[in-house]
């Protein structure tokens, strides 16, 4: 199987109540658009179950891990509970990574987020597996819980948003940076000046369906099937063609999660 002839969106929340009532008929227009893989990322305790079903149902690649919105009651239990159920999927050819974890500046308890994060980037260096971060408006404290960790597998920093010197140190952390419906609204001027000057090998197409609609198509649901589109604006940013794109990041996807 060639993964870097189609489009790889590396997160996807497939398993979202949003896609329940269309889910088969928005996966036949995703493969006739040609995007034929994704990763659904785990955000909960109460979700990993259908998660984990619906991965294997449509033969998605799948991470598991706890979100920064949802910090369960009890701590020590949850990253218990992550830790069996990663020992028991560690094997499966679609279990591929830890996340989505991370911080979170615009919500509550950041202290808990801390604490749970760094659990989860523990439970990342004892299973030597990539880490899906979600990172809000705290770059320095992610980049410098990743220097303390030094996670030899590496990750993606989700929804990336940042400058490129702030790019710059995650590349040097061995991170790739997640590149998603955001890079087309006309007012993401940063976004699009990181892209076009940092190296295509630094970044993973992405689209956080059914969150993070761009501007144009809000109110809407997102869907992976905005893709091509993502890709066509790195391609113009680069000044190639989408398939290149398509293919060097479908590629990049492949190397961090070794599908």
């Amino acid at each position: 199987m060639n993964l870097t002839n189609s489009f790889f969106d590396s997160h996807s929340h497939f398993d979202d109540c949003a896609f329940d009532e269309d889910r088969d008929a928005v996966f036949e227009q995703m493969k006739a658009a040609n995007i034929k893989h994704m990763l659904i990322p785990g955000i909960c305790q109460q979700r990993w179950q259908k998660q984990i079903n619906i991965a294997h149902q449509y033969q998605c690649f799948y991470a598991l891990g706890i979100h920064p919105w949802f910090i369960p009651d009890n701590i020590d239990a949850a990253i218990t509970e992550l830790a069996k159920l990663i020992e028991l999927h560690q094997h499966q050819r679609l279990f591929v990574a830890l996340g989505e974890c991370g911080l979170d500046k615009l919500k509550p308890n950041f202290e808990q987020q801390r604490v749970l994060f760094e659990r989860q980037l523990q439970l990342a260096q004892t299973f030597q597996l990539p880490v899906i971060i979600h990172c809000v408006k705290c770059h320095s404290e992610v980049i410098n819980l990743l220097k303390h960790y030094s996670l030899s597998a590496g990750g993606v920093i989700h929804g990336f948003y940042g400058s490129v010197e702030t790019a710059k140190q995650y590349q040097t952390l061995g991170f790739k940076l997640g590149i998603g419906g955001l890079l087309l609204n006309k007012n993401a001027k940063k976004l699009q000046k990181a892209v076009a000057e940092l190296p295509l090998d630094l970044f993973l197409l992405e689209t956080d369906s059914p969150s993070m609609t761009p501007q144009k198509y809000q109110p809407n649901r997102n869907s992976s099937l905005i893709l091509p589109e993502i890709a066509a604006e790195i391609a113009n940013l680069h000044k190639k063609t989408t398939v290149f794109i398509m293919k060097q990041l479908s590629g990049n996807a492949m190397q961090l999660f070794d599908p």
